[in-house]
């Protein structure tokens, strides 16, 4: 086998050994009883690749544009080319649904063998070195704190771990002239994967190109140029999965918005030490035998002179770039992340590694080298020592791989000293990999939200909701308790719960207006259990008390509303929720209790903490501006004058309503009337057939920009998708294409024209020097 396969193959193993490893030492899944849903994974990833084996399959409500299941009714592409545009996601459809926990983990540890595989080549491809010396330096990229901390549970960003080698190596491909058509390719897909981490690691490249120029004295313009027009392509050839995600962030709700503050330097130092942990500090733990050889070029006699203080002044130029505010928000698309503000140290930790074989591929340290490096990790640790963040496995593993790796170094080259060097280099790395990752599984529990792993509960749910199906005729909730911020997605059917980066800012307004609940400030949007929001949005059976309970009081998707205004709605919501069905059906309690037989709604969006009327209690998650407590059923008035208690006192006079179930049925009925007769859903639209009168088309969704329909401009009716009707017309028939697709596609379509075009004739004219020599 030649050197460069053996040496990626062992970096990919290595990789995979320390994070499975690490997770059993931990005993995390799936190696033992601990879960990993946590956060986002649980959240959005999980769900989000669940949804892509629908899709897959042919079993999901919508396609790559819309998406039918959560939210009532949302964009899909955005979403798509933020959580699943990975060339690995397909993958999950490999395994059953059931197991989707387990296939988005096989992803993960495989993301990150590829990460370390690629950094491998890389080196191999920058200068002369010992094969395994590679293999181990790549196995340390992908092992990095940040893989192990942070993208073990955002999958996603692991694609941005891949990108930065692929793109250095880009890099030298501009800088030879060479492979004018295959880079512009690797931006796109690295792009297309995942394009925030990409934008990180295409700056990072661009900074270890600049470097590759100074040193190597082959600065010109015309390289910068070719390198600029290679990543202009690849992004544009990327523009018709970017631009509807950009389009997507525009629309969506806003999230966080946060001043950067730096770390303390002592809590950097530390994180770059193994077995720490910090959710707001830069996880750059890089295997030891990496610092000290990124320590060792300044002290190294066989590095040219101006490589040795280019290479260890990048990393720090690097390190220092993410502890000033205006070079973060340069890292970060000027827009201060809501979570980890570090989201780009994996570029740190390539740039440590690509410095640390700078040490390598000049010769073999020399004993002042591995001295002058040992001393720079020392006095790194020194630096550390006053940090909270420090634990003394920390110090320990440290310490023991320092001395192993410079007695590796310092071990003669041949024989079984060889092969001892390597099982030393090697045990360090998998020793201090394997810990940071177990240390990493239990902080994260401890200190992050977790949910419930899926198992056989949620499958005997998801298989309820599926015998319950009855879309398009009907809306089958998925209900409470909830699972995860993308219920509908993981378990089936179609609700309001939805969580994204591009949660639409109408939806949010439109929930919030209904008596929504939401967390995550407004982009975690949680399903509503009420009859008036299940008529209007025509949920016709829903999980709850651990079953399915079916309910007849339910509407057609789309209904004809008579001419007029749309509703205004006000800060009521029982006033709102009436006002979008066009009927009283809600009363004001007398003295504080409602009326017997009307069922009492609470409505109290800033508590926190157990209501209860009579024997039944349910418990409020409320407090702006992070969370908001959704209006919930105490239950039908069965004693008179029997007042609900609260967590606090009563948020107003306009915290209760009695539901009148009467009211509310005539309601539904008369509505039903001048209600769609068949309603047909594709995946990017609908088509129904209405009754003839004229009025207002209303479809119960929301009411996205990127919607169009036949013969009128789609308007809003209470948030949701509305449609002029003129007399005599009896159908309706809408689509929706995301903001931002069609001109993306254009951009793409040019950019593959444009590349074509610089490099056929180049071809031509190879093929005829060729054929002239």
């Amino acid at each position: 086998m030649p050197k460069n396969s053996r040496a990626c193959l062992l970096a990919a193993l290595l990789s995979a050994v320390a994070v499975c490893g690490g997770d059993a030492v931990a005993r995390v899944f799936p190696f033992g009883p601990r879960h990993r849903a946590v956060n986002d994974l649980a959240n959005q990833f999980v769900p989000f690749h669940a949804h892509l084996w629908d899709l897959l399959r042919g079993r999901a409500d919508g396609g790559l544009l819309l998406d039918w299941r959560a939210g009532w009714g949302t964009s899909f592409l955005p979403d798509y080319g933020t959580y699943l545009s990975s060339p690995f996601a397909p993958l999950v459809a490999l395994f059953p649904r059931a197991d989707v926990e387990y296939a988005v983990y096989a992803i993960t540890v495989l993301k990150t063998a590829v990460a370390a595989a690629a950094m491998t080549f890389l080196l191999r491809r920058l200068g002369p070195g010992a094969w395994w010396w590679a293999a181990v330096l790549g196995a340390s990229y992908a092992l990095c704190g940040w893989s192990l901390a942070e993208g073990a549970y955002n999958p996603m960003w692991l694609d941005g771990l891949i990108a930065f080698p692929l793109l250095c190596l880009v890099g030298e491909w501009v800088r030879e002239g060479r492979r004018p058509l295959l880079g512009p390719l690797v931006v796109a897909v690295c792009w297309v994967a995942n394009f925030y981490t990409a934008y990180m690691a295409t700056l990072g490249a661009a900074l270890v190109l600049l470097a590759r120029l100074a040193a190597t004295d082959s600065f010109r313009a015309r390289t910068l140029g070719r390198a600029a027009v290679t990543a202009g392509t690849g992004v544009d050839l990327a523009a018709p999965v970017l631009l509807p995600v950009l389009l997507g962030s525009r629309h969506a709700h806003p999230g966080l918005v946060r001043e950067f503050a730096p770390v303390a330097g002592t809590d950097f130092l530390a994180r770059l030490l193994p077995v720490t942990y910090g959710f707001a500090t830069p996880a750059a733990f890089v295997c030891t035998a990496v610092l000290l050889l990124a320590g060792a070029p300044a002290f190294h006699r066989g590095v040219p002179g101006r490589e040795r203080w280019l290479w260890p002044g990048l990393c720090a130029a690097v390190a220092a770039s993410m502890q000033w505010g205006p070079t973060h928000l340069l890292w970060h698309a000027f827009a201060t992340p809501n979570g980890s503000p570090y989201r780009q140290t994996f570029v740190l930790s390539g740039v440590l590694v690509l410095t640390a074989w700078t040490a390598l591929a000049h010769g073999r340290p020399d004993r002042r080298a591995v001295a002058g490096g040992t001393a720079v990790v020392l006095a790194l640790a020194l630096g550390a020592l006053p940090s909270p963040v420090l634990t003394p496995w920390a110090l320990l593993l440290a310490g023991a791989g320092l001395a192993a790796v410079a007695a590796a170094l310092l071990l003669p080259r041949r024989g079984r000293y060889g092969a001892l060097a390597a099982l030393l280099v090697t045990g360090t790395l998998l020793g201090q990999a394997s810990a940071t990752t177990a240390y990493a599984d239990r902080e994260r529990l401890v200190r992050l939200d977790d949910y419930p792993p899926l198992g056989a509960e949620q499958e005997r749910r998801a298989a309820a909701l599926a015998a319950a199906d009855g879309w398009p005729a009907y809306r089958t909730d998925p209900g409470l308790p909830r699972v995860a911020g993308n219920d509908p997605l993981l378990l089936g059917g179609q609700g309001a719960a939805y969580y994204s980066s591009h949660t639409p800012a109408v939806l949010t307004a439109t929930l919030d207006a209904l008596g929504g609940g939401w967390t995550s400030r407004g982009r975690n949007l949680l399903g509503l259990d009420n009859p008036v929001t299940d008529a209007l949005f025509g949920v016709g059976a829903r999980w709850r008390d651990g079953r399915v309970v079916r309910t007849e009081t339910f509407l057609p998707p789309v209904t004809v509303r008579p001419p007029g205004p749309p509703p205004v709605y006000g800060r009521s919501p029982f006033r709102n929720q009436e006002l979008l069905l066009g009927s009283r059906v809600y009363e004001a309690p007398h003295a504080g209790a409602c009326r017997v037989g009307t069922e009492v709604f609470l409505w109290a969006p800033d508590a926190t903490g157990p209501a209860r009327l009579g024997e039944r209690e349910v418990r409020l998650l409320g407090g702006r501006p992070k969370r908001r407590a959704a209006m919930v059923s105490l239950g039908f008035q069965r004693t008179p004058g029997l007042r609900p208690s609260l967590p606090g006192p009563l948020p107003g006079s306009g915290a209760l309503g009695c539901l009148d179930h009467d009211r509310l049925r005539t309601a539904v009925t008369a509505l039903r009337a001048r209600a769609a007769t068949s309603v047909e859903v594709t995946p990017s639209g609908l088509r129904a057939v209405l009754p003839p009168g004229g009025g207002t088309a209303v479809v119960a969704a929301p009411r996205l920009a990127g919607w169009h329909c036949e013969g009128a401009e789609p308007t809003a009716y209470g948030g949701l998708l509305a449609v002029p009707l003129g007399d005599g017309r009896t159908e309706l028939a809408c689509s929706f294409r995301p903001p931002g697709l069609r001109a993306g596609l254009a951009v793409g379509a040019a950019a593959g024209l444009v590349l074509l075009l610089r490099v056929r004739p180049g071809s031509f004219l190879r093929r005829r020097r060729a054929a002239a020599g």
